[in-house]
């Protein structure tokens, strides 16, 4: 049975963030810097490098969590960050997402 909820503790969990100006992805190929932000329940944060999905072309950064990453449970934020060659910056949507305990 797939599970369909984020538990504490849970590794190879993937985030995708499409970075958007109004409605439509951007182009953030020439990014320079790639960054998924997640504010833990108590209020820490970890700030981790996210590669491209494809290649920058579609807007999406991705994450795949690694051993402690997940270390709490209850409700956690995250924001996708970029910056591109240029000197622009765009940071997404906050998005929430809930982290489940273990038995």
């Amino acid at each position: 049975m797939p599970a369909n909820e984020i538990h504490k503790s849970d590794i190879g969990t993937v985030f995708k963030v499409t970075i958007k100006d109004s409605t439509s992805a951007v182009d953030i190929s020439t990014a320079t810097t790639k960054q998924i932000i997640f504010k833990k329940p108590g209020g820490g944060k970890l700030t981790k490098d996210a590669p491209f999905f494809t290649d920058g072309s579609d807007g999406i950064i991705t994450y795949t969590t690694v051993s402690g990453d997940l270390s709490e449970e209850g409700m956690w934020k995250l924001q996708g960050y970029i910056v591109l060659s240029g000197g622009n910056t765009f940071y997404t949507d906050i998005y929430t997402f809930k982290v489940y305990r273990n038995l």
